[in-house]
């Protein structure tokens, strides 16, 4: 008789279909278990504000009789309302619930901040306010009760519904403030160049590393995207004539809606307890990858579906953070990620259009869009797969689909102002265009074993997914407006069917723009595509603006582009007349007005 090891004997014990089926039916609470155990850390030891509100109020989601107003606090209370009406006679009660994912870590600008990763409690609070009447603006404040038994209150703001159709509106087309030296000081010089705006449509990289609690709220630099947005920031800028100017960024969106679109800096990477989160920000894994290296242990046999997907999403990457803090349109298959929305005049498309930016060299060792470290190539599980894209947009996919069917649909085909927002330039001198918007294809090399040595990305010029798929779509919808972020610079192009491309992101700071007497993008040597180290890739030239272009000091010649970390540039959309006007604003000189130096318009 043949005796088994007790080692032999376990295994035939865990490989047993009775014991399969148990674990089989217990591996969602396992996984539940470990989930919970990943994310569900223990919270900062105390609140960086316990006694105020977080945020002013903001706008979200008008519809034709109703706003939602949103805020944020660091203690739960025990209720939030929104009193509203002439006297305030009115309000209503807000739901709260708390952000997820939020955290700081050593790299926070925030008071005596943690030594590792740790979540940090913030709650939100929200209160839908029906039963308004179009174009009229109604007095609200906000008031949230503390535990204590105090009651916290906001200033008085004002709300209306969604604007009429025919109503002008003053639109301010903004992007990428991330925390940047000039953004407090640009929606400063709005509010004090325009006044009240209607509306704010912001094209990604709100912020830079999204789960950063204190870059949304409360950073002590002063700069944090609430703050600026809000009034409440405190930057300041040495100025030209001496000393420095505190820039408090600008009263906003208290009064007007946001509408924003997802940027790469809204896009978290793979989870991780250690890691910083400027670490955790830098390091996403596509997709496919993540199932195939990391699958959920069970496989098919796990049950939930949510569970693989947080699995699968802490092995990849999220807009968790993003897609908690806003209220957006859930028309689309994305959800908050991409979107239509309809607002006066205007039909409005926000897609999710970014990918990772990744170091341009093709030095080793570093992580980079064009080749992975020599040290890590031949495992393709540690890869960084280049600048691999978030969303796929291609023919067939769910946004594509999704996207062709909004152009055709009679809220866009009828509206006044046909617009499309995203976060990745279409058309630009600015340096993120290079390599194209396409899959990275990886060139793999062998030694005579068969064995990887080396592994570069490749970017065919042709198969850049905006410039091919949608643009067609956009020619064929009579989309007016193209408007997008991502390079920090001012410039606007107009193709051949007539849609003008507007990119307005010299908001914060720049990163230059790649034209002619400057120096040339960075291109990689001896690679087999084509890299544009000069002008737009795709063969628009750039417009030169229309009213007040700057002069190049040393050619003496016009400029068709703003790209400075001195003057700082905004955008409206006016559309009563259907002109889009661009301002600029010496930041080091505090106290001079902001000058309007390109106009065009819309309309035939």
């Amino acid at each position: 008789m043949i005796q088994r090891s007790p080692s032999s004997q376990m295994q035939k014990f865990w490989r047993s279909p009775a014991m399969q089926a148990v674990l089989v039916c217990l591996f969602p609470f396992l996984l539940a278990l470990f989930l919970a155990l990943l994310i569900d850390r223990p919270p900062m030891p105390s609140a960086i504000n316990p006694e105020q509100l977080l945020t002013d109020p903001f706008l979200q989601l008008p519809t034709q009789d109703s706003v939602r107003v949103v805020w944020f606090t660091e203690f739960a209370g025990t209720e939030h309302q929104v009193w509203y009406g002439d006297r305030l006679q009115h309000h209503q009660k807000a739901t709260s619930r708390p952000l997820t994912r939020l955290r700081e870590d050593a790299k926070s600008p925030i008071a005596n901040p943690p030594a590792t990763p740790t979540f940090r409690t913030v709650w939100r609070h929200e209160a839908l306010i029906p039963g308004l009447t179009p174009d009229q603006r109604v007095p609200y404040q906000v008031r949230s009760l503390r535990e204590t038994g105090e009651w916290i209150q906001s200033d008085r703001f004002s709300l209306s519904p969604a604007p009429s159709p025919g109503r002008g509106l003053k639109i301010l087309l903004t992007s990428d403030h991330q925390l940047m030296p000039m953004t407090a000081a640009n929606l400063e010089k709005v509010v004090e160049t325009l006044g009240a705006v209607d509306g704010v449509f912001l094209a990604g990289d709100l912020v830079n590393i999204p789960d950063r609690g204190s870059e949304w709220f409360d950073s002590a630099k002063g700069n944090a995207f609430f703050p600026c947005l809000q009034g409440r920031a405190g930057f300041a800028i040495a100025q030209a004539a001496g000393g420095e100017k505190v820039y408090r960024g600008g009263q906003i969106i208290q009064n007007a809606p946001l509408f924003p679109a997802l940027g790469n800096h809204e896009v978290m990477g793979r989870f991780s307890q250690t890691l910083t989160l400027s670490d955790q920000f830098s390091d996403p894994y596509p997709r496919p990858q993540a199932a195939e290296f990391f699958p959920v242990p069970g496989g098919d046999r796990t049950l939930d579906p949510g569970l693989q997907a947080a699995w699968l999403k802490a092995h990849s990457f999220n807009s968790d953070t993003y897609e908690e803090i806003f209220t957006l349109p859930q028309n689309s298959p994305g959800g908050k990620r991409y979107y239509a929305v309809s607002f006066g005049d205007i039909r409005l498309i926000s897609l999710y259009v970014t990918n990772i930016w990744r170091v341009p060299t093709v030095e080793d060792g570093r992580v980079s869009r064009y080749r992975e470290p020599q040290a890590t190539a031949a495992d393709p599980s540690q890869w960084s797969y280049g600048q691999h894209i978030f969303e796929p947009i291609t023919p067939g996919t769910a946004q594509y689909e999704w996207l062709k069917a909004e152009l055709a649909s009679p809220e866009f085909q009828q509206a006044k102002y046909k617009i499309v927002m995203f976060h990745h330039p279409a058309h630009t001198l600015g340096g993120n265009i290079v390599p194209a918007y396409t899959d990275p294809q990886a060139v793999i090399e062998r030694d005579g074993t068969g064995a990887i040595t080396a592994v570069r990305y490749e970017y065919p010029l042709d198969q850049d997914y905006i410039h091919k798929y949608l643009e067609p779509l956009w020619e064929q919808a009579g989309v007016q407006l193209v408007y997008y972020g991502h390079s920090h610079l001012w410039n606007r192009f107009r193709n051949t069917a007539g849609v003008n491309f507007l990119e307005s992101s010299n908001v914060g700071n720049t990163y230059g723009a790649y034209w002619n007497g400057t120096e040339p993008r960075f291109v990689p040597p001896g690679y087999q595509e084509t890299y544009v180290p000069l002008g737009d890739p795709y063969g628009l030239e750039p417009i030169m603006p229309t009213l007040a272009p700057l002069v190049d000091e040393q050619s003496n010649q016009p400029l068709p582009y703003i790209a400075s970390n001195s003057l700082t540039v905004f955008s409206i959309l006016d559309t009563a007349t259907g002109n889009v006007t661009s301002y600029r604003f010496d930041t080091t000189m505090g106290e001079s007005e902001a000058i309007a130096f390109d106009q065009f318009s819309l309309l035939p």
